[in-house]
């Protein structure tokens, strides 16, 4: 229980951190190249669309549930339905959440480790060179070194260990309130300086001008996948989060200024990237290798390049590390909770366990590239080891634990647990509980289902 006797200072410093676990990679990487390769402005209507009736009804749930839990995600989720009648065994959802939340963790600090890879050896070296070549080939060099990766890997975690052992107030919090408004002030200089390169209105046309040739159902399924992923809901963190917030806390208002907060960031981040790629003539689809191998060549052909993309990688690492401390406080909450171990424990050994398990990302990039542990089955012939984890995390557990939380919200809870914890009139929480019960779940099962259907 003593995790949850911890609380936010306030609505600002619980908006901060929820923002700081909703923005993470998925915002600043994945947004601006998931736009790119999917038609632009039709994809951010689709976008938008699922963010408002889909995330904002789970975001709302996973508040509610956490503040009138008022424990770790497995304690708040069983009190929550006991007190509503329904079984206990619901905490099979919280158990669900924390073991994704823990894998999660082990590749998403590797992945982190690269931005501080990128940071250091661009400070250090400058830019790999105005080429293709030579900015793929820097790329290829941190992939095939297991021991460099596992060294930032290890940097990585550990400076998440030591946020998360400190606590909510003098580490989350303090983290957040530091991390938050120096990523949006880097992120607004960013895109200031890519729009003095030129690549500005093609930006603006390919976010808003709408292209009717691109709506279709694979752009809507994978928009809501993209909104669903990217603030985290489904697993548990912001009932975590959420069990730490008093009562003077307005859970309605802070999850619309959360997912309107990492909207707005997500945005900001298209009008860092894509005048850097137009101007230069590069490709918006390119994928991941569009941070890693694309913008480092656009960054080398511009003034005050090296500079600006010691920036972007100190950028990217800030929002990794906001979004890695939320993973890594749900399970060391869970710990605190329902083993009753001491916080400095609690945070450390998942953070070890973590490290360890991001070894086979690591090698799976490397020693392991052409190990195909699933290959005799349809699908996965080329999975690699982090291929499969990352697969299972985003294609079963995460849709399982949102779909999981519509139909506790839109069936078990009460109206009465939506109006005292989020201020919702009675009408409203009819309408929320309406969402959750038949429009959460048909969108999520869409989305799983997607590469069945079209």
């Amino acid at each position: 229980m003593g995790a949850a006797r911890e609380t936010w200072s306030g609505r600002r410093g619980f908006v901060l951190a929820a923002v700081g676990s909703a923005v993470g990679l998925g915002s600043i990487w994945k947004f601006p190249y998931e736009v790119g390769a999917n038609g632009g402005s039709a994809f951010v209507l689709f976008y938008l669309a699922g963010l408002a009736l889909v995330v904002v009804p789970l975001l709302m749930a996973e508040f509610a549930l956490g503040r009138r839990g008022g424990r770790d995600a497995i304690g708040s989720i069983t009190a929550v339905a006991a007190a509503s009648g329904a079984s206990q065994r619901w905490s099979w959802l919280g158990g669900l959440g924390v073991l994704a939340g823990a894998l999660i963790l082990s590749f998403y600090s590797v992945i982190g480790g690269w931005t501080l890879a990128y940071a250091f050896d661009t400070a250090l070296a400058g830019l790999a060179g105005a080429s293709a070549a030579a900015a793929q080939a820097r790329f290829d060099a941190l992939l095939s070194d297991p021991l460099r990766m596992s060294g930032y890997h290890g940097l990585f975690m550990a400076i998440t260990l030591a946020i998360v052992a400190r606590g909510i107030g003098g580490g989350i919090e303090a983290a957040c309130k530091v991390l938050m408004p120096i990523l949006v002030v880097l992120l607004g200089a960013l895109a200031l300086y890519a729009a003095s390169g030129g690549g500005f209105m093609a930006t603006v046309a390919c976010l808003f001008r709408l292209d009717l040739q691109n709506l279709d159902a694979r752009v809507a399924l994978e928009a809501l996948g993209l909104g669903f992923f990217s603030i985290g809901v489904g697993i548990a963190l912001m009932v975590t989060y959420a069990a730490y917030a008093d009562a003077s806390i307005d859970l309605r208002r802070a999850a619309i200024a959360t997912v309107v907060a990492d909207t707005a960031i997500s945005f900001l981040a298209g009008f860092a990237v894509f005048p850097l790629v137009f101007a230069n003539g590069l490709d918006p689809a390119e994928g991941p290798g569009l941070v890693f191998v694309t913008l480092p060549l656009a960054f080398a052909r511009m003034p005050l390049g090296t500079l600006a993309a010691v920036a972007f990688f100190l950028l990217l690492f800030m929002a990794a590390l906001a979004s890695a401390i939320s993973l890594l406080e749900l399970v060391a909450a869970m710990l605190i909770g329902q083993r009753g171990w001491p916080r400095p424990m609690a945070a450390a050994l998942p953070a070890l366990l973590c490290f360890a398990g991001g070894l086979v990302t690591v090698l799976s990039f490397n020693h392991w590239a052409q190990w195909h542990p699933l290959g005799f089955l349809p699908g996965l012939g080329e999975a690699t080891p982090f291929d499969l984890i990352d697969r299972l995390t985003s294609e079963l557990l995460l849709p399982v634990g949102g779909l999981a939380v519509g139909i506790l919200g839109g069936w078990v809870l009460p109206p009465a647990l939506f109006e005292h914890e989020l201020g919702l009139s009675p009408r409203g929480a009819r309408w929320l509980r309406r969402l959750l019960r038949w429009t959460v779940p048909a969108a999520i099962l869409a989305a799983a289902f997607s590469p069945l259907l079209l």
